[in-house]
């Protein structure tokens, strides 16, 4: 789940089938568990079990290591602009200028994955030394992005800069500068980032506390009415209400969740230019694993539980139980 920033500030992302979020409040909160009849297979096992929450806290889960990954990311950044900032630059007049574009990147960067063969210049070579023992070195870089260190230089710090070098063929103070700027600022945006899958992991707390809330209440009226000893009727149409007013509850949970996804904090870039954007969650939730609503997901399951048990007490009312 990685993020990728481009030179203009926007990260991009690990392709991802898209997901599909409610549009409104009152949509049906049975449809998002993550299996047609995932919600009953659960009521069956048991409808005073209390439900395990194990969407929200899978999501949880992910989260933190995703945000542990994006930290490392960062100080990877930092200590490749550290480094690059400690190099001396070539003198202006040991400068060259007689290649540019992009046929430049190739033939002056294009056998950096070994550092060896670029050019005579051990200036540049430093550079990609650097950058290859920092952001290249992280355990999950090279699995999730595949890409050599020029692919990855053009890719996080602007094709212009990976230009730049091979125009020079050396590290010219323009150059240098630029690597360190660039550095630095997507050294922020992971900053930024982690701040908000940060935000995130707390919101996911909050909603575990109001759903587990709600769950422990629905299992003791259920518990409370199995224990009322003769005529039932009475306790039941309390009960039932209670259980009516819990499900309200769901739904304030849901509209408060989707009101979150209408208005992400950040937006990123798909690594294919036609795929467009994708939001904050989409990017935390729209992997292979897990489920791209867990919050929502874990509402339907309580809220079907809710359902169910409601049912029974009005077919205990119905019969005078």
């Amino acid at each position: 789940m990685s993020t990728r920033q481009g030179a203009a500030g926007i990260f991009r992302i690990q392709s991802a089938e898209p997901a599909t979020e409610c549009t409104s409040v009152s949509c049906d909160l049975a449809s998002i568990a993550s299996e047609p009849g995932t919600v009953t297979a659960l009521v069956i096992a048991g409808v005073v079990a209390f439900v395990a929450l194990a969407y929200i806290r899978d999501a949880e889960a992910d989260c933190r290591n995703e945000r542990r990954r994006v930290l490392d990311e960062r100080d990877a950044f930092e200590e490749f602009a550290d480094r690059v900032s400690g190099l001396d630059p070539a003198p202006v007049s040991s400068t060259a200028s007689s290649l540019d574009g992009s046929a430049a990147t190739v033939r002056i960067v294009s056998t950096a994955n070994g550092a060896n063969g670029v050019g005579n210049d051990v200036r540049l070579r430093r550079v990609l030394v650097a950058y290859r023992d920092t952001v290249m070195s992280l355990p999950h870089y090279r699995e999730e992005y595949d890409e050599t260190i020029p692919e990855s230089l053009a890719a996080e710090l602007g094709p212009d800069t990976a230009t730049a070098l091979a125009s020079n063929g050396t590290l010219s103070t323009g150059a240098q500068s630029a690597l360190v700027r660039r550095s630095r600022r997507a050294a922020d945006a992971r900053s930024s980032l982690a701040d908000a899958i940060g935000a995130e992991i707390d919101a996911l707390s909050r909603f575990e506390a109001d759903l587990t809330r709600v769950d422990r209440r629905r299992r003791r009226l259920i518990e409370h009415l199995d224990g009322v000893a003769g005529d039932r009727t009475g306790a039941a149409i309390d009960v039932w209400r209670q259980l009516d007013g819990l499900e309200d509850d769901c739904n304030d949970i849901a509209g408060e969740r989707q009101r979150t996804l209408d208005d992400p904090p950040m937006t990123v870039d798909a690594p294919n230019a036609d795929e467009g954007r994708r939001t904050f969650h989409e990017y935390l939730y729209g992997s292979d694993s897990g489920h791209p609503h867990p919050v929502l997901a874990q509402v339907a399951e309580i809220a079907g539980r809710i359902r169910t048990d409601r049912d029974r007490v009005a077919t205990q009312i119905a019969g005078g139980e």
